[in-house]
């Protein structure tokens, strides 16, 4: 019996060693490729900074490229003299606080209201919501619509059409309705309505997937420069970060093109080396914020986006 045994473990025995061998194998590349999934997507934003704190000259002759070199910080120090970028920061940060606050408040109100049967023609609105995501009129008369309600060249124009956000609702909607429904009608004996149910109940266990969507939302605010470009394009001051670094990066294009063409002065080369150490220091600042802002949400957002995304 032992005679019989003993080939069994042996061949359980190699097969064990083949599946570790394997399994190490795999570790190994999977480790590997997610290492240098890594690099690729951080090399950038790296590369971005060593530009913006080494020596401009060095910068401008592209002579930095892994390390930076001269060091100093005098690019940041020098963007406070930079014409109207301080009000572009403003606008950029109080769009996006402003912008995220109040599409947040809205998404969670409405979705709370879409789950209520009793709600009036409440099928019909939310298919209204939803028809919005597939259909669009088009960028000519949307310009012409924001025209015709006054948001152009209007602070507002950047908050009122970013209120609503389907694709936000679907996700509200979905989360509340995992939210044991014992907890509403608890309070709803207690004496509470709609409005308390939604500001003492639900709105607190909704942080996950407010915190989503808040995200979301804020990264949307802070990159988006489109809307500035045509909506307020009589009024400089509303001007934001991104379109900033927009009019910097077209100015630097047409500068370098002109000097291809032998025309060259002085003058030119310093615009020239001034506007490429800007946009890149620039670049660098639109980032940071975000940077910062979504280490602390995003303990939420995996929970959120999961959860928010389970049933339709």
């Amino acid at each position: 019996m032992n005679d019989n045994t003993l080939p069994k473990r042996d061949s359980i025995s190699a097969q064990h060693r083949k599946t570790v061998a394997g399994n190490l194998i795999f570790n190994i590349l999977n480790y590997l490729f997610f290492t240098l999934f890594a690099i690729a997507c951080f090399f950038p934003f790296y590369y971005l900074f060593i530009n913006t704190i080494s020596d401009n000259d060095l910068v401008s002759s592209g002579a930095v490229k892994l390390f930076p070199r001269g060091i100093h910080f005098g690019n940041y120090i020098s963007l406070l003299n930079v014409n109207d970028l301080g009000s572009s920061f403003l606008v950029s940060v109080s769009r996006t606080v402003i912008g995220t606050i109040l599409m947040v408040l809205a998404s969670a109100f409405v979705g709370y209201l879409v789950t209520k049967k009793e709600m009036w023609g409440r099928k019909f609105w939310y298919r209204f919501l939803i028809i919005t995501m597939y259909f669009n009129a088009g960028l000519i008369p949307w310009y012409l619509n924001m025209s015709m309600l006054g948001l152009t060249n209007n602070f507002m124009g950047y908050i009122i059409p970013s209120i609503m956000s389907p694709y936000n609702i679907i996700l509200v909607k979905t989360y509340i309705e995992s939210i044991p429904r014992e907890l509403e009608e608890a309070a709803a004996i207690d004496g509470a309505g709609y409005f308390a149910i939604f500001r003492k109940v639900i709105f607190p266990l909704c942080k996950p997937i407010l915190a989503t969507i808040a995200i979301f939302g804020a990264v949307g605010h802070w990159n988006s420069f489109t809307d500035s470009l045509i909506l307020m394009s009589g009024n400089p001051k509303l001007f934001t970060l991104q379109h900033r670094l927009y009019i910097y990066l077209t100015s630097s294009s047409n500068i370098s093109a002109f000097m291809s063409s032998g025309n060259v002065t002085n003058e030119m080369v310093t615009s020239l080396l001034n506007m490429k150490t800007i946009k890149f220091t620039v670049a660098m600042v639109t980032l940071i914020p975000i940077l910062i802002v979504y280490p602390f949400l995003s303990k939420y957002f995996e929970k959120g986006i999961m959860l928010g995304a389970v049933k339709g």
